[in-house]
């Protein structure tokens, strides 16, 4: 797509001085994107809580500030000459290409008109582009780089489909060519070359990826000799952003609220025991539980499991049978399998139902409470659960560290663990384990002397 492998590889001790200021400086500038992006975010999201109206409204200022911006800075570029060779068409016929004749005389072309009035694509396959070393001005990458910098800031997090991958990208190609033209002097790498490297050091330091990067990037621009450069800047980059925050998708989740489970459990799990964690109230039903009871749970409470136990004279003492869904609850009901008396007639309930009606239906297909249509007769009337009830739910004693637990529960991918009593004669449920009980802000709100870190 961004083809370089026509520009020679080769590099010597002064090329490594310069990556390695490339990769220092992406880390620097990937850290301040991270930081501003966040504080930006976090005010569009005040802004959305105004309406649809506030949202249309920052995102017509946005988008006037961006053409403004595209359009108005090129005026100030100077014209440049076009050059000799008879090969390159100057200026560009088209939409695309690298010599833009906006507002020139014929034999000149604006270097920062071929930036801004082109597409992300084409601009960037401009910035990547080899052995155009003065093609563009240093003053005219510096503006495009402050200009683009800026609007990747304020752009994200509008009400638009926009993403960060490509605007990182093309800052980043921007100062690395910067870069290149510093150290032409003392460096026989292309400007081009140069441009990618300061791509890569731009992504690792807001993104802070590594292999995934390094592979996209050699599939991008088809260049293997390249590697031990890229790998290099992209170690550099993520090591020095590291030291001052997280990466950008780690802020975003963490933005957004999302439960987002770390790989390794954190240090001050290792203290704690999964009874110490678990929140209430813990909600069960009976394996023959009434309606209206089952009702007035979905409607007081937002879990979307609930273990159901055994009692006498269905077993000989109080035991945990399963782990019963919200969905399949909401399905069972709407069939409407009811007794007046409590007994078992789940033969009927299999008779009436396939699996496949209990499978997971698509993104909002799914049956709703204000779907069920319950008689008031109804509501004292008894349905078996036994059918729909996951009989080997993952359980374990509440005695249990919470840091081997908290690996337990994303290695299987879990959305419920069940707490058992480590001694007998008590309930045979102590609680339920989500994956907000794991969360840091919830253990640190309950034990707040224990330090994260």
């Amino acid at each position: 797509m961004y083809d370089v492998s026509a520009a020679s590889a080769t590099y010597s001790g002064p090329d490594i001085l310069a990556v390695l200021f490339l990769g220092i400086l992406g880390g620097i500038f990937g850290s301040i994107y991270n930081y501003l992006v966040d504080k930006v975010i976090r005010t569009y999201s005040i802004i959305h809580e105004k309406g649809a109206a506030a949202k249309i409204l920052l995102v017509i200022t946005i988008a006037l500030l961006t053409s403004c911006l595209s359009y108005g800075l090129p005026w100030f570029a100077e014209c440049q000459a076009c050059p000799t060779d008879e090969s390159v068409s100057c200026p560009s016929v088209g939409q695309s290409g690298n010599y833009k004749s906006f507002n020139c005389p014929s034999g000149y072309y604006n270097d920062l008109a071929s930036l801004f009035l082109n597409t992300n694509d084409d601009a960037i396959r401009n910035l990547f582009s080899t052995s155009t070393t003065k093609e563009f001005h240093i003053s005219s990458l510096f503006i495009f780089f402050a200009a683009v910098y800026f609007l990747g800031i304020i752009t994200y997090g509008i009400a638009i489909p926009s993403g960060l991958f490509i605007p990182v990208i093309l800052a980043g190609a921007c100062y690395g060519r910067l870069v290149g033209r510093l150290f032409e002097s003392i460096s026989t790498l292309d400007t081009g070359l140069f441009a990618l490297l300061g791509a890569a050091s731009f992504l690792g330091g807001t993104m802070r990826m590594t292999v995934s990067l390094c592979i996209i990037l050699l599939e991008l621009t088809n260049d293997l000799l390249l590697l031990p450069l890229v790998m290099l800047v992209l170690l550099i980059s993520k090591t020095v952003a590291d030291n001052f925050n997280k990466g950008i998708y780690d802020q975003i989740v963490k933005i957004k609220g999302l439960p987002y489970l770390e790989a390794h459990a954190e240090p001050y799990m290792r203290h704690l025991v999964t009874s110490d964690v678990v929140s209430g109230p813990l909600v069960t039903f009976s394996g023959i539980e009434k309606v209206g009871r089952i009702l007035d749970a979905l409607r007081t409470t937002g879990h979307n499991g609930f273990p159901v136990i055994d009692e006498p004279p269905f077993s000989d003492a109080p035991e945990l049978c399963g782990l019963v869904l919200r969905s399949h609850l909401l399905i069972l009901l709407k069939g409407k399998i009811f007794s007046t008396d409590r007994v078992v007639c789940g033969a009927e309930i299999l008779h009436r139902f396939a699996a496949f009606d209990f499978a997971k239906a698509g993104s909002g297909k799914g049956i709703k409470l204000e779907d069920l249509d319950i008689e008031e007769e109804e509501m004292d009337m008894y349905v078996d659960l036994h059918p729909i009830t996951n009989a080997s739910p993952y359980t374990v004693v509440e005695t249990m560290s919470l840091a081997k637990a908290a690996i337990l529960f994303r290695q299987l991918g879990l959305r419920h663990l069940c707490l058992v009593p480590k001694s007998q004669g008590r309930p045979p449920i102590v609680g339920i384990l989500t994956r907000h009980d794991f969360m840091p802000e919830h253990i640190l709100g309950l034990y707040p002397h224990i330090k994260a870190h």
